[in-house]
C-alpha cells in the first residue's frame, strides 16, 4: 500500500497540469474592460457628432468612467456576494440533511456515483468512507449533488476591484486624444482609430484566454464597438440637426 501511494505521488509529481484556472478573474477583466472600451467611446462619438468641445467631451468621458467603474465595481461585489450567501444557505441546509436524514443522503451519493458507471460493489466502500467523515461527505454534496464550489472569501471585494480598474483602463483609451486634440472633428477620428485598435486586441486576447478563435474574437469585439460609437454619433447628429 505505502509502495502505490509511492508510486501515485511520483507520477503526480511528474505531471504538471496546464488547464487554465484564472476564468473569474477573466471574466471580470473582460466585463469591465469591454463595457470600458465601448460605453465612453460611444459618449465622446456622440459628444463628437453634437460638435461639443474636446474639454467639454472629455469632462463628460472622465465623469462617465468614474461613474461606471463605481457602478459596475458595486455591481461586481453584489453578484460576487450574492454567490457566497447562496452557496452559506445550501451548505447549511444540507449540513442539517446529513444529520437528520443520514440514509437518504448516503443514498443521493450512491445514485451519484452509479451515474458515473460506477458499480453498486465499487461504490458501497466510498459511500461507507465518507459517512465516517462528515466534512467530506458534505463537500462531495455540496459539489456533485448541488453543482456548487466553495467560493473564495476574498471573491467580492476582489470582483469589484478588477471590474472597477479594468473599466478604467478600457474607458481611458477612447479618451486620450481628446487630451492633446484641442478639435474635437479631429479628436474623434484619432479616438476611433486608436480605440478600434485597442478592441482588436483586447479581443484577440479574450479569445485566446477563453478558448475562442483569437481573430474571430478580435474581429467580433471590433465590430460591437463600431456599431456602438456610429449609432451615437448618428443619433447625435439627428438630434442636432
Amino acid at each position: 500500500m505505502a509502495q502505490d501511494r509511492s508510486t501515485e505521488s511520483s507520477l503526480l509529481n511528474q505531471h504538471t497540469e496546464k488547464h487554465f484556472t484564472a476564468g473569474e478573474i477573466v471574466r471580470d477583466i473582460i466585463i469591465g474592460v469591454s463595457d470600458g472600451l465601448t460605453v465612453p467611446f460611444a459618449l465622446a462619438a456622440g459628444l463628437s457628432g453634437a460638435n461639443a468641445s474636446s474639454s467639454i467631451i472629455l469632462t463628460a468621458g472622465i465623469a462617465e468612467v468614474a461613474a461606471g467603474a463605481i457602478s459596475m465595481g458595486l455591481g461586481g461585489y453584489l453578484a460576487a456576494k450574492s454567490e457566497a450567501d447562496h452557496y452559506m444557505k445550501e451548505l447549511k441546509r444540507e449540513q442539517e440533511e446529513i444529520n437528520s436524514v443520514p440514509d437518504t443522503e448516503a443514498a443521493e451519493v450512491a445514485e451519484i456515483l452509479s451515474r458515473y458507471g460506477i458499480e453498486p460493489h465499487q461504490y458501497r466502500p466510498v459511500v461507507n468512507a465518507l459517512r465516517k467523515n462528515p466534512q467530506a461527505w458534505l463537500d462531495f454534496m455540496m459539489k456533485f449533488e448541488l453543482g456548487l464550489e466553495k467560493p473564495d472569501p476574498r471573491r467580492a471585494l476582489q470582483s469589484a476591484l478588477t471590474i472597477a480598474i479594468a473599466y478604467i483602463l478600457g474607458g481611458l483609451v477612447p479618451l486620450i486624444p481628446y487630451m492633446f486634440i484641442p478639435m474635437a472633428r479631429k479628436a474623434v477620428i484619432a479616438s476611433i482609430i486608436l480605440t478600434l485598435l485597442a478592441l482588436l486586441i483586447f479581443g484577440y486576447a479574450k479569445g485566446y484566454f477563453t478558448g475562442n478563435k483569437p481573430f474571430r474574437s478580435a474581429l467580433q469585439t471590433a465590430l460591437i464597438g463600431a456599431i456602438a460609437s456610429a449609432a451615437a454619433f448618428g443619433m447625435a447628429r439627428a438630434v442636432q440637426g
